[in-house]
């Protein structure tokens, strides 16, 4: 049953492509935004450079637990962050952020160049690029018109950039003895639950044929 629901969903997919496109709807990034992000390379990675250019190895799969659009935008459309996200405003005032946002209709929005740095996941976001999707709680489930969306954005990603992994946000601490891992503040981890497992496991079944890596086990 599991094989059928994956071919019948890569038909759906292949069906809808030519509706599924790439909407810009950018968030701030101005020059407060770009010194935040090269302070951020700097400080946590050891990365000096001159722009906040990133070279994508990976795919981070997220969710907002946010049950709307323009809430889960405006969470990321400032360039400071909030004073209530007390577990990880003291790493840096940089704003949470990621390249990609779905929402519920599975509506593709690019918040920023695919290939500038957000800061979405711990110890990867030099080489990550973060895909968002609205919802994610109890009362707002992801749908199925999400998985479809990122499982085409995946694979759009993929052709473009030397991809090798696609992992859920959960996954991220699996890296912390890989050679992309560079977090230099070992106290500087929080725990996640996003995607959850089903959903990315959906996503990377579909994929299977674009050669992704396997995560690394955690030791």
């Amino acid at each position: 049953m599991k094989k059928i629901y994956l071919l019948l969903l890569l038909i759906s997919i292949v069906a809808c492509k030519e509706d599924l496109k790439i909407i810009d709807k950018p968030i701030e990034f101005g020059e407060l935004r770009e010194q935040l992000t090269l302070e951020y390379l700097e400080s946590h990675y050891g990365i000096v450079q001159d722009a906040p250019i990133i070279t994508p190895k990976m795919v981070v799969i997220h969710w907002t637990a946010i049950p709307t659009l323009e809430k889960s935008f405006g969470a990321f459309v400032n360039t400071k962050i909030g004073s209530h996200r007390t577990k990880i405003n003291t790493a840096s005032q940089l704003n949470v952020s990621s390249q990609f946002l779905v929402d519920l209709d599975g509506t593709i929005y690019r918040l920023m160049p695919e290939n500038f740095m957000a800061r979405h996941v711990i110890g990867l976001n030099h080489c990550a690029i973060g895909i968002e999707n609205v919802g994610g709680t109890e009362s707002t489930p992801l749908t199925e018109k999400q998985l479809e969306a990122n499982i085409w954005l995946v694979t759009y990603l993929k052709k473009k950039y030397d991809i090798d992994y696609v992992i859920g946000h959960y996954e991220y601490t699996n890296f912390e003895n890989h050679d992309l891992w560079l977090e230099k503040d070992n106290g500087y981890r929080t725990l996640k639950t996003d995607p959850r497992k089903d959903f990315l496991m959906k996503i990377k079944s579909a994929t299977k044929e674009l050669g992704f890596k396997e995560v690394p086990v955690k030791e």
